[in-house]
């Protein structure tokens, strides 16, 4: 496992947990050996990682995307030897991963595109793996799967390429579930009839037998009781890319993704908190037919 984060780490201890031996790698010294300390055997470089594995290896990349995974990779390849297969547990463009395929089979490598839902509840109730590749890649890796997930949890999705296309996609539905629970408890937030609504109460309430219940809602749960307001949160929401591109994707097939779509735009809009969209519609509302305006004070 190379990449001991928030992922990588409690992934690590999960194979551990099954009987799996486990060479581990991470930039921070201090990362390999708490996973040392668990039981895996430590590795400080990339070389070392290759040394320490017995042929036919399997070396799971979970850093990020982009460059890191590309230079991680690049890295791998020059060191690794016929039959050994790289697995990229990141959120990675598809279209890389149809090209990453591509190179290391020239080189006579496997490749494994294995999308990883679960965040940081993985160690406790497993993985959401969808994995890209030949047959005889996911064969390999398969072992190791079966043991990231839980029951039935894990599916092969087909050639290279097809995990991360399916997590993307995965993502992208994901966007549009956290808009709507975050745009029905804002409604409720806001009313001024029934002011006291219990927030969290409602959450809970939701999760049994409703027809809206879901682990999200489970974590929305966890989040309102800790800090019922959400006072203590910036209103400002990353995206990792993946819903930009299930976006593109479904431009691409002439899919019409409007709920998606906007729930992206959403979280573009959250990083404007002085937004030049709003400035130019109070002065618009202002010049046609002048209505008031706020001036910045």
């Amino acid at each position: 496992m190379i990449g001991l984060g928030r992922m990588g780490g409690n992934m690590v201890t999960r194979l551990l947990q099954g009987g799996h031996q486990v060479v581990a790698y991470d930039r921070s010294a201090e990362a390999t050996k708490a996973a040392e300390d668990r039981g895996a055997v430590g590795a400080y470089s990339l070389e070392e990682v290759v040394q320490k594995m017995n042929r036919p290896r399997a070396i799971w990349v979970m850093v990020p995307a982009g460059d890191p995974t590309e230079s991680t990779i690049q890295t791998l390849a020059k060191l690794m030897a016929a039959d050994d297969t790289i697995i990229d547990g990141g959120n990675s463009n598809w279209h890389d991963s149809i090209r990453r395929a591509a190179e290391l089979e020239a080189r006579g490598l496997r490749f494994v595109d294995a999308g990883t839902s679960g965040g940081i509840w993985g160690l406790q109730v497993g993985y959401c793996l969808m994995a890209g590749g030949s047959d005889q890649a996911f064969a390999h890796v398969e072992p190791a799967l079966k043991t990231l997930a839980p029951e039935n949890g894990y599916l092969h999705t087909g050639p290279a390429g097809s995990g991360h296309f399916v997590k993307m996609v995965h993502n992208g539905i994901e966007y549009g579930l956290m808009q709507a629970y975050a745009e029905g408890f804002e409604v409720m937030h806001a009313n001024k009839t029934f002011p006291s609504l219990d927030l969290a109460a409602i959450a809970d309430l939701w999760r049994e037998g409703s027809v809206v219940r879901s682990w999200l809602l489970e974590l929305a749960s966890n989040a309102l009781h800790q800090d019922p307001g959400l006072e203590s949160l910036a209103p400002y929401v990353e995206d990792s890319g993946e819903g930009r591109w299930t976006v593109q994707a479904a431009i691409d097939a002439d899919v019409p993704t409007p709920i998606i779509t906007l729930s992206l735009y959403e979280r573009l809009r959250s990083r404007s908190a002085n937004s030049f969209t709003d400035r130019m519609l109070a002065a618009l509302r202002n010049e046609f037919g002048g209505h008031a305006v706020k001036k910045k004070g």
